[in-house]
């Protein structure tokens, strides 16, 4: 198998970052060819036409796509992409809830059908349903390509064709389950879990504080959770979660000028007192002490 690379990684050996910032990219999938791929691009959603046979996993379950597949990628759910040696093809795009918003409304990606936590985010295609797709991203593709000055509208329009169409399906429903489960659970908890961070802003307030919350996201019970990642680092999930909370708080304390409730809200604290409880009974110091040192 080759070495597992991210699309971000992928789009940044290709020199593609700069067009990835602008909140939309679409490719043809024949440049993934025979690499295994997972996903870790902290903001982007991503929608991917699947030929061709390969294996797709979360934490503890995976799928066989041995027919044409549309497959919808939330980038807080963790997940790994393994194709067969033949031939390779399709699509995929990626794209931020930036991308779909609307003048006077917000979109809540988090909250669709297709990307909401549990959700069943692949949907296996019958030949008519795959041409039809095959349609639409060509159209993207040519769009994007294009010196339309109009094309980010044309493509949003695309993109919510696409979700309308899938929302029209059945998922697959036809997942197999990981002989080593608790070692996957217990990676993607810790991929999860490093996702949050960095912090980049005062104003960006940590999604994921408790076991209960990671669990959720991988679609698994924390009871599972817990004993899995017991098992494989000999530390609780609890435990794993505050180590990391306090490093990254040495790092704002250190390297910011935040005031303490600001680097308190972004590590999910609504109260600065009940951050620096929680600091102090992690460290032996209160935030303000470390910060004068």
């Amino acid at each position: 198998m080759s070495k597992t690379i991210s699309t971000a990684e992928f789009l940044n050996e290709q020199g593609h970052m700069e067009e990835l910032n602008k909140q939309f990219i679409v490719f043809e999938r024949e440049t993934f060819a025979c690499k295994a791929c997972s996903y870790n691009r902290r903001d982007f959603y991503k929608i991917s036409l699947l030929y061709g046979n390969s294996r797709l996993y979360y934490a503890d379950r995976g799928i066989e796509l041995n027919q044409p597949a549309l497959v919808f990628s939330n980038p807080m759910i963790p997940s790994s992409w393994e194709p067969s040696p033949e031939d390779q093809g399709g699509y995929f795009c990626l794209f931020n809830e930036e991308f779909l918003k609307e003048k006077d409304r917000d979109i809540v990606l988090q909250e669709s059908p297709l990307y909401k936590i549990g959700a069943d985010p692949v949907y296996l295609l019958t030949d008519e349903q795959a041409a039809d797709l095959d349609r639409i991203f060509q159209s993207m593709v040519k769009e994007f390509n294009s010196q339309y000055i109009h094309k980010y509208a044309l493509l949003k329009n695309y993109v919510n064709l696409i979700l309308h169409e899938a929302m029209k399906m059945q998922p697959a429903g036809n997942y197999f389950k990981h002989h080593n489960a608790n070692e996957r659970i217990s990676t993607l908890f810790l991929e999860l879990l490093d996702r949050q961070f960095p912090i980049d802003s005062p104003g960006q307030a940590l999604k994921l504080k408790t076991p209960n919350q990671y669990a959720e996201y991988l679609s698994v019970h924390v009871n599972h959770l817990n004993r899995a990642v017991k098992e494989i680092t000999g530390k609780t999930t609890t435990v794993l979660i505050a180590e990391r909370i306090i490093k990254e708080a040495k790092a704002l304390l250190t390297h910011t000028d935040w005031n303490i409730a600001q680097i308190a809200y972004s590590l999910g604290y609504e109260y600065p007192n009940y951050f620096n409880n929680f600091f102090k009974k992690q460290t032996g110091l209160t935030p303000r002490s470390l910060r004068i040192q």
